[in-house]
């Protein structure tokens, strides 16, 4: 989380850069809206600050655009959001997405929100469990469709297990959290902030991590907004990236704002926002890619993806780099 200044002045730039794609742009675009829909949520910490400092709200006003706020619990929920049209932007993992869109849900993939290690297997000092091998039989606490789900079929794979070999219990992440903390499941596909929040007040403990197995955090936004409304893409990453270089410059300003809007210990938060959030990439690039579709070759060969999906194709309809391209990493 932290930067030289040399670096902070080339992420303003980037920011600058940002906005000065806007000017000119088509304004009849934003005059035709009248309204953005944008999600926050506890594993976005940087849409938390945009959402405290009203820099959307800024943003708009003068186009007299209101923005509408609505939290996502999880990235199934983004997901839900996005398809029903309640938001225009969703903040979800990167193979959630993907998952999201071969099923049907119409979104690009615009801007690298965070690169996380947001999620691993978590259990109680009570149970015994050391080892991925050690979850047969048990009953695991997860959230289908997000990057803890994905990241335990991952772990599950990689023994020669599936999810048929464990009993899934489907809660949402702080619902997971508190079944593991009263012994009413054995494991959990943790997620922060709830993860760091047990591990440091419950004594739970995290005994399968794998930072390269966590896929993004990405900003979706609905296809037929980007079609209709390019500019407003524009300008709405060109405020992300105001967020971006806030929050690398003021760690412990980011770091409250996580405490006043997730109710956590100052601790809790720095301990994801110290130790498991990068912020210093947020373009869709190569890297990205390469993450997601070795995720989603998991997730074909666990039956979650059709047999008959193009995988290559399918990351071609759903990453869409061409606005995060121009903008620089830390």
């Amino acid at each position: 989380m932290s930067v030289t200044k040399r670096s902070f002045l080339k992420i303003a730039a980037a920011g600058l850069l940002a906005s000065s794609l806007t000017l000119g742009a088509g304004a009849a675009s934003a005059e035709s809206l009248d309204r953005i829909g944008v999600d926050f949520a506890y594993y976005n910490p940087v849409s938390l600050l945009i959402k405290q400092k009203g820099w959307f709200e800024e943003e708009f006003a003068k186009d007299n655009i209101t923005v509408e706020w609505v939290q996502s619990h999880g990235s199934n929920k983004a997901l839900e959001f996005l398809n029903a049209g309640s938001i225009d932007f969703g903040s979800t993992a990167g193979a959630a997405a993907v998952v999201g869109k071969s099923n049907g849900v119409p979104i690009k993939t615009i801007y690298i929100y965070s690169k996380p290690e947001w999620t691993a297997l978590v259990t109680r000092p009570d149970t015994g469990i050391a080892t991925i091998e050690d979850l047969k039989g048990k009953s695991i606490a997860v959230t289908r469709g997000t990057d803890p789900y994905i990241f335990l079929l991952r772990a599950l794979s990689s023994v020669g297990l599936t999810e048929k070999d464990v009993n899934i219990v489907l809660l949402q992440h702080p619902d997971g959290a508190n079944a593991l903390a009263s012994e009413q499941v054995d494991a959990w596909a943790g997620l922060d902030p709830y993860m760091a929040k047990l591990e440091l007040e419950s004594g739970a403990i995290l005994f399968f991590r794998n930072a390269d197995w966590n896929t993004y955090g990405t900003l979706n936004v609905r296809e037929e907004f980007a079609a209709a409304h390019p500019d407003v893409v524009k300008r709405v990453l060109a405020v992300y990236e105001k967020g971006r270089a806030y929050a690398i410059a003021h760690p412990d300003e980011l770091q409250a704002v996580l405490v006043e809007a997730a109710k956590l210990a100052p601790e809790v938060a720095a301990k994801q926002l110290g130790e498991r959030t990068d912020l210093s990439n947020p373009r869709v690039d190569e890297g990205v890619r390469a993450t997601l579709e070795a995720a989603s070759t998991i997730l074909q060969e666990q039956g979650i993806l059709k047999a008959d999906v193009d995988i290559a194709a399918l990351l071609d309809s759903l990453l869409d780099p061409q606005y995060s391209a121009q903008l620089a990493t830390q």
